[in-house]
């Protein structure tokens, strides 16, 4: 199912990275806000969302589930900055900054999901990130199709096979 998920692309916007990706997923467009949008099915593919209050101006806890060799896992928080009900999700958190899930219904069972993040760094962040979510848009993939990520099968590996790609070209 990997083989939907094309490369993101990234350009500077205000002193700060924007990060795009457009995701073709076979499935309707409610089962994809469940996954994008909801504390039960965020888990399956990114994060636990530890808060998340679905309004505009709601508190955002999210808490990534892939640790590091110590153990230890990212923790942000931040507010939803825009919410739209099965439509946008978007959340603007410490370090990730902006990140934005526009859902758009191309047929029955069809969704599109336009992906951005806008957020300050370098250039190794912003290959960090390019990398990352192209990643979990992967597992997103396999999460829709009923397989959710078990984090403890979780490597670098992938993501750096992808950090690579994206600094090649």
């Amino acid at each position: 199912m990997t083989d939907v998920i094309l490369h993101g692309t990234s350009e500077t916007h205000d002193g700060a990275w924007l990060l795009r990706y457009e995701v073709h997923l076979p499935h309707p467009q409610e089962r994809v806000w469940a996954a994008v949008a909801t504390p039960e099915g965020l888990p399956g593919w990114l994060c636990a969302a530890d808060v998340l209050e679905p309004r505009l101006g709601g508190a955002v806890t999210l808490r990534w589930l892939n640790a590091n060799p110590d153990n230890d896992t990212a923790v942000h928080s931040g507010h939803v900055t825009a919410w739209d009900p099965e439509t946008v999700a978007e959340y603007t958190v410490d370090l990730h900054g902006r990140i934005r899930f526009h859902l758009e219904r191309t047929g029955p069972s069809a969704t599109v999901l336009r992906f951005t993040n806008e957020f300050p760094g370098d250039d190794a962040l912003r290959l960090d990130c390019l990398a990352g979510w192209h990643n979990h848009f992967e597992f997103l993939a396999d999460a829709l199709e009923g397989r959710p990520k078990d984090w403890s099968t979780w490597s670098p590996g992938q993501w750096q096979k992808l950090r690579n790609a994206y600094a090649s070209r």
